[in-house]
């Protein structure tokens, strides 16, 4: 394995789609152990969940662990866009000035979940950037 491979391989959008799509996947899955009721929300790890919640989280997980484990490109497209989402959800959420029920579908989303999808926004646009492909000119 070349210089190249490797860094191919671990590259930042991989570990990123990686690392969120377990925690993801797991947090679906916990959250559907705690809570399969859409209009109630049960706290897991300070952030509330219900079922919409939880399926979301699912259905992000096993993308980023998809991603994650197939190709590079893909890697980088689900960072892309997991981070544009997530960051774009989180400005709406800070400054509308906390609980906001995007949708009609969440219940609610709270202060803490909006910091936490501002990092996982940023991490992902981020880990995006810092994988562009250097071999692409190469081909």
């Amino acid at each position: 394995m070349d210089r190249t491979d490797r860094t191919h391989t671990s590259s930042p959008a991989l570990l990123y789609a990686r690392i969120f799509g377990v925690a993801f996947t797991l947090a679906g899955v916990l959250g559907l152990i705690l809570n399969t009721e859409q209009n109630s929300v049960e706290p897991l790890l300070g952030l509330d969940v219900n079922l919409t919640h939880n399926i979301v989280h699912l259905a992000t997980g096993i993308a980023g662990l998809v991603a994650g484990f197939t190709a590079a490109l893909s890697a980088r497209v689900f960072a892309l866009a997991l981070g544009v989402v997530y960051t774009l959800l989180a400005i709406w959420g800070l400054a509308s000035g906390g609980n906001i029920d995007p949708f009609d579908l969440f219940v609610r989303i709270n202060m803490a979940d909006h910091v936490f999808h501002l990092v996982v926004g940023l991490l992902g646009i981020t880990a995006y950037v810092l994988s562009r492909d250097r071999n692409r000119d190469a081909v």
